[in-house]
C-alpha cells in the first residue's frame, strides 16, 4: 500500500484532496470545451453551496446550543475556554428559570406574532404566484386574438 491509499497508515487526506483538485483543475483547463468563465463560475457555486450547507447547520447549531444553555445568548466566536466551560458546568442543580407572566405572555406573542409573519409570507407569495399565472394567461389569450369586454368575456376579434 501507498501513501495515496486510504488504508495505509501514512495516508494523508489533506494531500490526496489536493492532489485530487490538482487533477480537476488540470482537466478542466485542458478541456476545449471550457472556458475561463466556466471554472470559474463552477468554483464560485461550488463555494457558496459549501457556505449555505455551513450557515444553515450553524443555524440550528446556534439554536440547539441555546436551548441547551437555558435560553441563554449564545456567542459566535466562542473560545476554546467557552467550550471546556460549557462541558464542564453542572446545570443538573441549577433550577429552571422562573418567568414571570408578563415574560412567558411576551414570548407567547413573539412566537404567534413570528407565526403570523411566516404565514402572511406564504400567502404574499401565493398571491404573487398566482398573479403572474393569471398575467401570462392574459397575454396568450390577447396574442391567440381574443378581447375582454368590459363585463370580464373574452371575445374572438
Amino acid at each position: 500500500m501507498n501513501s495515496n491509499d486510504p488504508r495505509s497508515s501514512d495516508f494523508s487526506y489533506k494531500k490526496y484532496s489536493l492532489e485530487q483538485l490538482d487533477n480537476w483543475v488540470n482537466d478542466a483547463v485542458n478541456c476545449e470545451d471550457l472556458t475561463p468563465q466556466d471554472i470559474y463560475d463552477t468554483v464560485i457555486k461550488c463555494v457558496d453551496s459549501s457556505v449555505e450547507y455551513h450557515k444553515k447547520y450553524l443555524t440550528k447549531s446556534i439554536e440547539l446550543l441555546s436551548l441547551l444553555k437555558g435560553h441563554r445568548n449564545v456567542d459566535l466566536n466562542p473560545t476554546d475556554k467557552d467550550w471546556e466551560n460549557f462541558w464542564e458546568e453542572d446545570y443538573s442543580s441549577e433550577e429552571s428559570p422562573e418567568y414571570t407572566e408578563e415574560v412567558l405572555d411576551a414570548m407567547c406573542a413573539a412566537a404567534a406574532e413570528k407565526e403570523k409573519c411566516r404565514e402572511y409570507n406564504l400567502r404574499e407569495a401565493e398571491y404573487y404566484d398566482k398573479r403572474a399565472k393569471l398575467d401570462a394567461s392574459y397575454a396568450q389569450m390577447i396574442a391567440d386574438g381574443y378581447q375582454m369586454t368590459d363585463d370580464g368575456f373574452w371575445i374572438k376579434e
